[in-house]
């Protein structure tokens, strides 16, 4: 019965899923291209001005596949000190979708994946595609803040596809930045290509001129040098820790005796998960180990250029007399997982290894030292900025919600959001993936050792609850109508697949929570 609703769900509240287009994200038509009423969003809340002043600037410092759950944040010792510990770290921060290019969308448009529509990485997918720049980036977080007098600035990685030739080029300028420096395509360090503006810009392999975390920082820094002028709003987005892992000549050597951590649930076989987790060979074979361990190392390797960016970012606004009134935000896209249920190295997968993501907030009002624990997902960073240069988010077709609150005054638990939705549409080879083309089709990114961490039926949704109690319900768009559900304050490490074990009624009213998230826009997102 569950698996059963579980497949009409999908197909009518996913929109491609049944062939079946949604309007973009919240309901708004793709020929408006901007609020009805511009001037509904400008209705400023007096009682933020009276607690925060103003305007404020805003740096968001966004990273790529950096985890919380597996060490990620160890290398990060300037970053905890210079805005975690002057600031307040969130315990959990969690994106809405495990990949990038959906997780980017999610962040740039306030919005789940069912609302804005990007599906995965590739340009059928919907990542930076002609139909993503019609009907959301007139809706981003940067267009509204521009409008609101926002100098914005952006370096990096952008969306996955960006700059493809189908889809504007290098030419295109996302709406809303005034300067633009975005990378072309997927993360690099070297040997990539830039649209400054919208004029092409190559890069080799020297590395005082190329390697792109230092290239994002020095751009950063000349903006913040001659252009910026309050407020403004700067996005940089190193391509740190993504693949292929290269650390910059300083740190090549660092942490050379690292290695992945053993416990929880790394090299332990996911027997009653779905069976794309349940495949994979467990013990994992010495080869798989020690790929998993070199690329760890060096995931830690290149954050180190993170490290220095954020130090480097913080000195030039406290210089410039900038420090007091900025708020920094450091998160990632997407967390990451190296061994866990022997799947060697991805993400992608529905557990907390690679939904959570690492936040830390600094700026004006934020007492020093402080953690916190409520759910903040990645949809709720940009009503947040719009929260902060004084926008009525509600007039807004975003689905998350601002965190302002939390970080400037007590927090009010009762009005705050007790789950959310986790959402993955999954990707395979038609004719197989030709590493590994004995598996057949359907499969993807199989390495090392033929083990594949994606395929076309690794499409799944899930509620994460918080309070009062500490649960995931996911249920996949396959045959089979899979279901996993986890007692995570029982079982933190998600070892223990429960669905079979619990009340049917507990089933039935996470399936009736899962199917009305499914279909939220905007305001019914937060109810």
């Amino acid at each position: 019965m569950i698996g059963k609703k579980c497949a009409g769900g999908w197909a009518r509240n996913w929109g491609w899923a049944g062939g079946r287009g949604r309007a973009p994200c919240g309901g708004r038509s793709p020929a408006m291209g901007h609020p009805a009423s511009w001037a509904a969003l400008l209705v400023l809340s007096a009682a933020w001005q009276l607690v925060l002043g103003g305007p404020h600037n805003i740096v968001l410092i966004l990273t790529d596949d950096q985890d919380t759950e597996i060490g990620g944040m160890t290398p990060m010792k300037k970053t905890q000190a210079l805005i975690g510990q002057a600031g307040v770290s969130f315990t959990n921060a969690f994106t809405v979708t495990p990949l990038c290019c959906p997780s980017r969308s999610s962040i740039l448009s306030g919005c789940y994946p069912h609302n804005h529509l990007v599906r995965n990485n590739s340009l059928e997918g919907n990542c930076s595609s002609l139909a993503w720049q019609k009907s959301q980036e007139p809706l981003a977080f940067p267009v509204y803040l521009q409008r609101q007098g926002y100098q914005t600035f952006y370096a990096g990685k952008y969306l996955n596809q960006y700059g493809h030739p189908a889809a504007g080029g290098v030419q295109h300028v996302p709406l809303g930045w005034r300067y633009w420096n975005g990378l072309v395509g997927n993360s690099r360090y070297y040997n990539y290509t830039l649209s400054v503006n919208g004029r092409e810009e190559r890069h080799g392999q020297r590395y005082q001129d190329d390697y792109l975390t230092d290239l994002i920082t020095n751009r950063s820094l000349e903006f913040l040098q001659k252009w910026s002028r309050p407020p403004f709003l700067m996005v940089l987005a190193p391509p740190a820790s993504h693949s292929p892992w290269t650390a910059a000549p300083g740190y090549a050597t660092a942490y050379s005796t690292t290695r992945a951590p053993r416990d929880g649930s790394f090299n332990v076989h996911g027997k009653d998960k779905h069976w794309l987790v349940r495949q994979a060979r467990s013990p994992m074979a010495n080869t798989s180990i020690e790929f998993l361990d070199k690329a760890y190392r060096e995931r830690w390797q290149t954050l180190l250029s993170v490290d220095d960016l954020v130090e480097r970012v913080v000195g030039r606004l406290k210089a410039l007399d900038l420090l007091a009134s900025t708020y920094i935000f450091y998160t990632s896209d997407n967390g990451y997982h190296a061994g866990q249920f022997s799947l060697p190295i991805d993400k992608r997968q529905l557990y907390e290894f690679d939904i959570r993501v690492p936040l830390l907030v600094r700026g004006p009002g934020i007492k020093a030292n402080q953690t916190r624990s409520e759910p903040i997902l990645n949809i709720d960073l940009g009503p947040t900025f719009l929260d902060i240069a004084g926008l009525n988010v509600s007039q807004t077709a975003m689905d998350g919600q601002s965190f302002l609150p939390l970080l400037v005054t007590p927090a009010q638990p009762s009005a705050w959001r007790a789950d959310f939705l986790v959402q993955y549409t999954g990707e395979g080879f038609p004719d197989g993936d030709p590493a590994c083309p004995a598996l057949g089709p359907g499969v993807s990114q199989c390495f090392p050792d033929c083990v594949c961490e994606d395929a076309f039926n690794n499409t799944y949704a899930c509620v994460r609850a918080l309070h009062p109690h500490g649960l995931q319900y996911c249920e996949f768009a396959d045959s089979q109508a899979f279901v996993e559900l986890y007692n995570l304050t029982a079982d933190p490490q998600q070892l223990r697949n429960v669905a079979q074990s619990v009340d049917p009624t507990l089933l039935e009213a996470l399936n009736q929570r899962l199917i009305k998230l499914q279909a939220c826009a905007g305001p019914s997102c937060r109810a």
